[in-house]
């Protein structure tokens, strides 16, 4: 019930509610008030325009036409609705056969909806017209029969994705027969995007009922749905435009409340049928150091976990990250690609939109938690105080708006200054990231600028507020090495002039050793190592990283060191050490447990059974020397 008061409250969803409202309200009410005014018949007004008498004009028998479009509210929809329930109990009918039948009568059904769709829809309800004939009974059914094959493709296939369920297979085999099968363990579980579509096959439906008695084929005399009104007042449009223009409109509206409607409903139970009730395999530390929590800390994520629903569950592609950013600090999120960097700066910005979902033991962002702290009030403190630089600012800015006003959007939504402060705040960020005749360039669009230009704009929009924090998603990627060092050089200049916190998302491990003072080294969505950036890498794959990188004083005549074989796929994890089949050093244990982060010195943390063994084997000797 929450989810949908809050629906309501957005403005789509009242909109909707709104509209859908008014045109069930007409067509209950209005032909019992204005039945006899819709009828009645003024002779001294013949084929008038609007008066104060007749709002909208009178036909050519001189009644009223406001009255009778009021009044044809209820036939219209009665009849788009009974299509409706047509179209979708028959398209359910010839989606579900495929599971029930033999497999050569299921072709043969699959077959025939697949030519059906094939079909334009004005196609089909016409030539079902001819077959049921002209009148409103004969225009029900073609038009709920001709939405059927649309509908039947997708129970089909929403029936095929259920069916290789687990459950399903379990309920087979236990000898449950077909139709109960169906009815008890498929159809419950693919309603909720058959409601959508069904509602939003209601406005087409409306639409098509209109067409159709526009042509003469739908709703005969007495009878009339907007359709006909449409199709008599587009006779004297040029005397009276108003006669076409009222149930053009009412059609329209009538069709944007159902429209609306099954959007909203979407938004609301759409789309994740049943993923969301499933949970994302947790991931316990249950031996991993936790970081100090000083009082400076920015940001604290513990146990962080990213999953995407798909048919047979979950893939979690961020699994258990955990880190400390303090203020002032500069770390570096280095990995291949599919490591779950950027998703990780991404969960933690609150970016990460449905139908993933972000959980974690803790995140908290100066002081606030971020995952139960209601969004209106995140709103204001992620907008002036975190700042994301994105890899490509050319499809992170709005193409068609100048650089200048998007920049003073920020100042606008969240700091409420007027616009012409805003925008001159934003030329004085502008001139802060050393863009070149700043007031003009603010007035340009997006394209006028080069990438670097880009990047230090990107950066100039997270400095309209007070960022406590810039999470920097590799900045510096296709730009070349001078554009490269201004950028950061910019980064470092405002984490000293500000105390700003600073993530450097990179995959050019060189390039964070360099910035960063801390490294965070992540292999299929876990930080593997967590160590200074001046220290000596324990973890095979940071070590393997790092030998692969070339610098002036790289052999030329030496093969490049490559990382055998490739990352896993996030649906695809091994157990144990997800490193174990490129590892050099790998061992019995590794493929069988799978190592959580342990501190092995001084601010450094890697999850790795060789270098916990090495660093006991260590601390024996130690132990048996001091002895």
């Amino acid at each position: 019930m929450a989810k949908w008061l809050a629906a309501l409250r957005t403005p789509v969803g009242a909109f909707s509610a709104t509209l859908l409202l008014l045109v069930f309200a007409l067509a209950v009410f209005a032909p019992i008030l204005w039945h006899d005014n819709a009828f009645a018949i003024d002779t001294e007004a013949i084929a008038q325009g609007p008066s104060a008498a007749h709002w909208l004009g009178t036909d050519d028998l001189g009644r009223d036409i406001l009255f009778r479009v009021l009044v044809a509210t209820r036939l219209s929809v009665l009849l788009a609705v009974f299509a409706t329930v047509i179209g979708v109990v028959t398209g359910l009918v010839l989606g579900t056969l495929p599971s029930l039948l033999p497999r050569p009568a299921a072709r043969l059904v699959t077959a025939a909806v697949n030519i059906a769709v094939a079909f334009p829809g004005l196609l089909l309800v016409l030539f079902f017209s001819v077959i049921f004939g002209v009148g409103a009974q004969g225009a029900v059914l073609a038009v709920g029969f001709a939405l059927a094959p649309a509908f039947a493709r997708l129970a089909q296939t929403l029936s095929a994705s259920v069916a290789g369920q687990d459950f399903v297979s379990a309920a087979r085999i236990s000898g449950v027969g077909r139709i109960r099968l169906l009815v008890r363990h498929i159809l419950p579980n693919i309603g909720e995007p058959l409601v959508v579509n069904a509602t939003l096959g209601a406005g087409a439906s409306l639409l098509a009922f209109a067409g159709l008695s526009f042509l003469g084929i739908g709703v005969q005399a007495p009878e009339y749905d907007w359709g006909r009104l449409l199709g008599e007042g587009l006779n004297g449009i040029y005397v009276n435009p108003a006669a076409a223009l009222a149930p053009g409109v009412a059609v329209v509206l009538a069709g944007l409340a159902f429209n609306l409607a099954g959007e909203t409903v979407a938004g609301v139970i759409g789309v994740r049928t049943g993923l969301r009730k499933l949970a994302p395999r947790t991931v316990v530390p249950a031996r991993e150091a936790v970081a100090e929590d000083r009082d400076d800390a920015v940001l604290v994520v513990e146990n962080l976990q990213v999953a995407f629903p798909r048919p047979a569950g979950w893939t979690v592609p961020v699994r258990g990250v955990s880190f400390t950013v303090h203020a002032g600090e500069a770390i570096g999120v280095v990995g291949e690609s599919g490591s779950g960097k950027s998703l990780t700066g991404l969960a933690v910005s609150r970016l990460v939109e449905a139908p993933a979902v972000v959980t974690a033991d803790r995140l908290d962002f100066a002081g606030r938690p971020l995952l139960t702290t209601p969004e209106r009030e995140l709103r204001g403190l992620l907008g002036t105080s975190l700042a994301m630089v994105f890899q490509d600012p050319m499809t992170s800015f709005n193409p068609t708006r100048r650089i200048g006003r998007q920049l003073a959007e920020v100042a606008e939504q969240h700091q409420g200054l007027p616009r012409a402060k805003a925008f001159e705040r934003a030329v004085d960020r502008l001139r802060a990231v050393r863009i070149p005749a700043a007031g003009r360039r603010a007035k340009q669009y997006p394209h006028e600028f080069s990438g670097g230009m880009r990047q230090r704009a990107m950066i100039g929009m997270g400095l309209m507020g007070d960022p406590r924090l810039i999470i920097a998603d590799e900045p510096t990627t296709a730009l070349d090495v001078t554009v490269q060092r201004q950028l950061l050089r910019l980064l470092a200049r405002t984490r000293a002039e500000r105390d700003t916190a600073i993530i450097l998302i990179s995959h050019d491990i060189a390039v964070v050793s360099q910035t960063c003072e801390r490294m965070l080294v992540m292999y299929a969505g876990r930080v593997v190592e967590d160590m200074p950036s001046a220290g000596t890498p324990r973890h095979p794959y940071t070590r393997a990283l790092l030998a692969a990188t070339l610098d002036l004083e790289t052999d030329r005549d030496t093969p490049l060191a490559v990382i055998p074989g490739r990352p896993p796929e996030p649906d695809r994890v091994p157990t144990g050490c997800a490193f174990a089949d490129r590892c050099p050093a790998v061992t019995d244990r590794c493929r069988l447990e799978d190592p959580v982060l342990e501190s092995v010195g001084s601010s450094h943390r890697v999850a790795c059974w060789e270098a916990s063994a090495s660093l006991s084997t260590k601390e024996t000797v130690t132990a048996g020397g001091a002895e």
